[in-house]
């Protein structure tokens, strides 16, 4: 068996309302049998009342509609599925640009984004959204689904003008891999099966492009980075002199005996052990949970990063930061907020906004003095003591922060580190 069987996957999808989003999710989980009879039987019955003479697929996932109609927004729906080589948790975003926020929620812990683009319409104002934010949040992969080809009559050259079209306006955002694939969600397509209606299509079908995207190398294994979550000090006699940090490794690999700095004290030392549980370990890596131990007794607590001497991340109270604004109140310059970072928070000042961005157009709108829901902006952020990070095209986990509400402890934004 290789080692991607069992892997998991994680993907977004966001699109426009009729653009067949819910039935390509209903014919993933349909079509890779990840659903129960029962479920199958409710959906078959309740086409049927509708009159339908097909199975509307669409209702295995939009069971929420009506929490929705009432006006209860569901941020992001998770769904989980599998198959025999992998599995998979989707992330399912509404497109439209009052969930911005949603949509960068749900993304930002994707290796995958899907991108639904209706065969008839082509490129519309939230596939260039959508694409900005898989490209802000440096998703590593992307797959543009070209759906409603039976509407088209299958044609080619309809395919092949989108194709074109995405290619020009994506070489100006940073995405290393996309993918395209032509298909019918609702007939099934290239979906699971491939499809005998577009035998001039000779590329893969979406299971096969999800089951076999390389992810190995999303994680970052050259940047060591150590998070510290917990120090560890049994209080027991047998393990009196015992201390060590549990966390999970954001990148790079550890080994016993190597030099370690640790941050933002800058002391050094040598990795003693490295443990999972009662097991020890010759080597740890992301996305691993483990327990370290020093050589040397130096004061470490919650928040402080682990890495190498000859590559450790950054040091700074200056931070410069892609913002998305997620709160309902609009943030102004100089409002005090708590920046967390990995497992340490500190408390932060916005002191200047570089500008804002229309994500529609990706145009820069300078001379700004606040932010309101939604909006994304290149900021500057001052804390009250240094952080230790990467930028987030680096490492994701050591490149992000979230900021927090001094008085009502919610989350008020995500930034990217630049």
């Amino acid at each position: 068996m290789s080692n991607v069987n069992n892997q998991l996957l994680r993907f977004t999808t966001a699109g426009s309302v009729d653009d067949g989003k819910s039935t390509l999710i209903g014919r993933l989980l349909y079509d890779s049998k990840s659903i129960f009879e029962d479920q199958l039987e409710a959906v078959e019955a309740s086409s049927a009342k509708k009159g339908f003479d097909y199975v509307d697929l669409s209702l295995l996932t939009d069971g929420l509609k009506s929490e929705r109609e009432q006006g209860i927004t569901i941020d992001v729906a998770y769904r989980y599925f599998a198959t025999p080589k992998r599995k998979f948790i989707i992330a399912d975003t509404p497109g439209h640009i009052q969930y911005t926020r949603n949509m960068v929620t749900g993304a930002s812990t994707a290796n995958l984004a899907l991108i639904l683009i209706d065969a008839r319409k082509g490129l519309v104002e939230q596939t260039h959204r959508h694409s900005f934010i898989a490209s802000l949040l440096k998703i590593p992969h992307v797959i543009v689904c070209v759906n409603k080809m039976d509407l088209v009559n299958y044609a080619e050259d309809v395919y092949e003008k989108i194709v074109e079209d995405y290619k020009a306006f994506s070489s100006k955002l940073e995405i290393s891999d996309i993918q395209f694939v032509p298909i019918s969600a609702l007939v099934g397509d290239n979906v699971v099966h491939r499809s005998e209606n577009m035998e001039w299509y000779q590329g893969a079908t979406l299971m096969h492009m999800l089951e076999t995207a390389h992810i190995e190398s999303d994680h970052n294994h050259i940047d060591s980075r150590f998070p510290v979550q917990y120090v560890v000090r049994p209080q027991s006699k047998e393990y009196h002199d015992f201390r060590g940090y549990a966390g999970r490794v954001a990148g790079g690999i550890f080994r016993p005996g190597e030099d370690v700095v640790v941050l933002p004290s800058g002391f050094t030392s040598k990795i003693k052990s490295i443990s999972l549980g009662n097991e020890v370990l010759e080597e740890a890596f992301a996305p691993m949970s483990v327990t370290m131990t020093l050589e040397d007794e130096i004061d470490i607590s919650r928040g402080d990063i682990i890495a190498k001497p000859n590559n450790h991340p950054h040091a700074d109270q200056d931070i410069d930061m892609m913002l998305c604004w997620m709160n309902q109140r609009p943030i102004h310059l100089n409002t005090k907020l708590y920046v967390r970072h990995n497992t340490k928070e500190v408390r932060g000042v916005l002191k200047e906004i570089q500008y804002k961005l229309d994500i529609s157009t990706l145009h820069r709108i300078e001379n700004v003095e606040q932010l309101t829901m939604n909006e994304i902006a290149r900021v500057k952020i001052r804390t009250a003591q240094p952080l230790a990070f990467d930028s987030y095209r680096r490492n994701r986990i050591t490149g992000s922060v979230i900021l927090i509400d001094e008085g009502t402890n919610e989350t008020v934004a995500a930034g990217m580190i630049v």
